[in-house]
């Protein structure tokens, strides 16, 4: 065939032509897609590297801008079995929770207005007492999420002044939050203590001086440091603190509500027997084992609360009001040691294997025997991890859907169920591709049948 030149290359114009109407965008949008799509097509003719004609070019442009000009932010099927998964949102909702949410938030709602004062009101009274009596704490703040939570935090109580820190809870989170960085930015200065593995009462007491405004313990969420190892209770710092008037603060990191040993999973302690130990303010995330949106939470001294929200920077970091209701919503959704039907990620969570096991036979059910021999699909035994940085120590039994086909790569089979209507998103391990159970919604069990039936 011969080659394409830039002559063949459609104009902007054309493509709009063909398009007339058909893709409901700003005119400017479509108009930048489309010459996106011509810019790469006319470096692929300069380098020899195309042979179509006109019109199949055309029709390649308009077929590449329909795809592009959809909506970006779409639902998905998590086959990675990561359930507080970063990439996807983190904790998931179910559609029906989120329209009994949209029936409250539809137009106008009180977000800061008394309605029985009939004056100005506070955003933070519609979670605050929910938060509160369910951690035992004095008061509550809620911000956009933990890292925002403890800058918060640090910045009101610490600014211009030094910040005492074990170098064994250094930590670093994921995408740019590190504790060093958080301190720095805060404006205060970290003043690092101990060692990796061992840190002793007494680097506590010894690093304190005139310029020692906080002692920061950190929950270190996302790793485990055993054998010749050494840390300092928290009672014990709360004490020195008392001591020294200087506040302790705990930054929770994925934070629970509930003992989660009791439902099966690793042994995380939860926010109110960390409250027992009466330190000044606890930093956790929403939007991990507690299931919510995201968001960071802070509880503890109604002092500091108080002061936090006179802080300037709490008018940055604050929460809209759909947070708040999904929020709301959440809490409400705890009972004394227990959770709804409503609380989706804990409920997938502690969802057991031979569920997951029955699912997959559904699914296998779905399919014609032919799809199954020739995509090679099986059901194996797997373990995964909560995701977020939460529940580091114990992985968690799943069942996983297992595809070793002789046509396609796994590389390219899980392409093909990214880009399919229902985009399935799986991992790939061993030259096999599979996609985990694990977080994959109730409602969506049927969905995913669908997309392998239709592979």
């Amino acid at each position: 065939m011969k080659k394409t030149t830039l002559k063949d290359l459609p104009s902007v114009n054309q493509v709009l032509t063909v398009l007339n109407g058909s893709i409901q965008v700003h005119e400017r949008y479509l108009k930048l897609l489309i010459n996106e799509e011509i810019a790469i097509f006319r470096d692929k003719i300069k380098k020899d590297q195309l042979s179509k004609k006109s019109q199949e070019l055309l029709n390649l442009i308009i077929a590449r801008v329909e795809v592009k000009s959809s909506h970006s932010l779409v639902n998905l099927i998590n086959g990675t079995g990561i359930v507080l998964h970063t990439g996807f949102g983190r904790a998931p909702f179910e559609s029906k929770f989120l329209k009994k949410i949209a029936n409250r938030m539809e137009g106008y709602v009180n977000l800061e207005f008394d309605l029985y004062s009939g004056k100005r009101g506070d955003r933070q009274l519609h979670i605050q007492k929910h938060m509160s009596s369910i951690c035992g704490s004095e008061s509550s703040l809620c911000v956009n999420n933990n890292a925002s939570a403890v800058m918060l935090a640090i910045n009101e109580i610490a600014n211009g002044g030094e910040v005492i820190v074990s170098r064994g809870q250094l930590v670093e989170i994921g995408g740019s939050f590190r504790i060093p960085d958080i301190i720095e930015k805060s404006g205060a200065t970290l003043k690092e203590i101990g060692t990796t593995n061992r840190t002793h009462h007494s680097d506590y007491k010894n690093a304190i001086s005139k310029k020692t405004k906080l002692i920061l313990w950190v929950h270190t969420s996302n790793y485990v440091v055993k054998g010749f190892t050494h840390s300092v209770p928290l009672s014990d710092l709360v004490v020195l603190g008392k001591k020294n008037r200087i506040p302790v603060m705990v930054d929770w990191g994925s934070g629970a509500m509930l003992n989660m040993r009791t439902l099966g999973l690793a042994n995380e302690v939860p926010i109110r027997s960390i409250m027992k130990d009466k330190p000044d303010i606890i930093t956790f995330s929403g939007d991990k084992l507690i299931g919510g949106p995201q968001s960071g939470i802070v509880i503890g001294n109604k002092k500091w609360i108080n002061a936090l929200k006179q802080n300037p920077l709490y008018r940055v970091l604050r929460c809209d009001k759909i947070t708040i209701g999904i929020l709301e919503e959440i809490l409400r959704s705890y009972r004394s040691n227990s959770f709804t039907k409503n609380n989706i990620a804990l409920k997938m969570l502690t969802t057991t294997q031979n569920t997951l096991l029955k699912r997959g036979k559904k699914i296998l059910d779905y399919q014609t025997k032919k799809k199954i021999k020739d995509f090679g699909i099986d059901i194996e035994t797997s373990k995964v991890e909560a995701g977020s940085g939460s529940l580091p120590e114990d992985l968690i039994d799943s069942i996983a859907l297992s595809f070793s086909s002789k046509e396609l790569q796994p590389d390219e089979l899980a392409k093909r169920f990214r880009l399919g209507n229902n985009p399935v998103v799986g991992y790939i391990n061993s030259n096999k591709f599979y996609i985990d159970l694990k977080a994959v919604l109730p409602n969506q069990v049927i969905k995913l049948a669908k997309a392998i039936k239709d592979l």
